[in-house]
């Protein structure tokens, strides 16, 4: 990869972990601490949170109808989610030792921290729960198809991809069919060494 692209990348790294660190900032202004991976908030930001929970009852009664018309198609994705979700960690376990490629963890792609949200009813909390679940399996698909494709074939597109992922930039350039020679192996090793 060129310097120009590597100063680049070097860029977006530093970017996001100042985006970070402002994420954290303002955390710390809504006094939200974790503990083991548990949100625990301040009482006095509980009582005022609590101020602004919608009832469940007024909360359904008061729904929009086309929200209350789309639920049931929303919530019958869950079927083929659970069923992606098994199929990926089924390949994930069959395939990436094979390869030498280290196993994606679930917990690093889930996160279920919104039933901590005191202005959140049961329902609304179901609800984050099952879009959490939802773009967890995302990421967790996105991280585990990026692995593979890392494997098989780190090529870079022709076209611009849009919400390409993270492992992405790292990829030879299309066309050069030098550089894929020269780079397939080292692309490989670099997955193994996320083992270590």
């Amino acid at each position: 990869m060129n310097s120009t692209l590597n100063d680049i990348l070097e860029r977006i790294s530093q970017l996001e972990e100042e985006l970070q660190t402002e994420l954290k900032r303002r955390r710390d202004a809504l006094q939200a601490d974790f503990d083991n991976r548990r949100v625990h908030f301040e009482q006095a930001i509980v009582e005022q949170q609590r101020r602004f929970k919608t009832g469940l009852v007024q909360y359904i009664t008061q729904a929009d109808l086309r929200n209350a018309i789309t639920a049931p198609f929303i919530y019958s994705l869950v079927v083929p989610m659970l069923a992606l979700d098994v199929a990926l960690t089924v390949y994930q376990w069959l395939c990436f030792p094979l390869y030498r490629i280290e196993r994606v963890r679930r917990k690093d792609c889930w996160t279920f921290d919104r039933t901590h949200l005191a202005y959140l009813n049961v329902l609304e909390k179901f609800n984050c729960a099952y879009c959490s679940y939802g773009n967890g399996l995302a990421a967790y698909f996105t991280e585990i198809a990026s692995r593979t494709e890392q494997y098989w074939c780190p090529i870079k597109h022709a076209r611009r991809v849009r919400h390409a992922h993270s492992r992405y930039n790292h990829f030879v350039d299309y066309g050069d069919a030098e550089g894929f020679k020269a780079e397939l192996q080292q692309l490989r090793e670099q997955l193994q060494k996320l083992r270590e």
